[in-house]
């Protein structure tokens, strides 16, 4: 599995673009995995925490991943101090971890599993962290079906 260490300063994006916390990582390191822009990673701060992510554009042709604030308190970091990090390639193409309630569903509905296998890798994931948010069993299996089926819809052209 391919890695690359680096350490640096803790930058934050514009508000108007988000106003994320961010560590660059360079086009010429991404071009040196296997998947390239599409690779998911887990990123490891300070020998501290170990936590699943994926590349954001800066728009110069480097990238970005987002460092959370909750993760910052967690290694009592903040903006402009320098921090060791690590990202390994994450073993899972998925990259973030499916809920039980929706890996049950799918074993048991062909059909609904049939077209969630032909969504992307970023719609499979939004799938993921949209179920995730809700509490209640019921409304999980029927939002997983709804999401599942909007995503397959063709997109409607914005009307000028």
């Amino acid at each position: 599995m391919k890695s690359f260490k680096d350490e640096q300063v803790i930058g934050q994006l514009e508000k108007r673009k988000g106003g994320y916390f961010y560590l660059t990582i360079s086009a010429v390191t991404i071009n040196q995995f296997k998947n390239k822009r599409l690779t998911r990673f887990l990123c490891t701060i300070d020998k501290k925490l170990t936590f699943q992510c994926g590349l954001n554009h800066l728009g110069d042709g480097n990238f970005f991943i987002i460092l959370g604030s909750k993760n910052l308190k967690i290694v009592n970091k903040q903006l402009g101090d320098k921090l060791a990090f690590e990202l390994k390639e994450d073993p899972d193409p998925l990259g973030v971890k499916m809920p039980e309630i929706l890996e049950a569903l799918l074993e048991q509905d062909e059909e609904l599993k049939s077209k969630y296998e032909k969504l992307s890798m970023g719609k499979k994931r939004h799938v993921i962290h949209t179920i995730s948010r809700i509490k209640d069993i019921d409304k999980q299996v029927d939002g997983a079906a709804k999401i599942i089926n909007e995503h397959l819809l063709p997109r409607r052209k914005k009307e000028l």
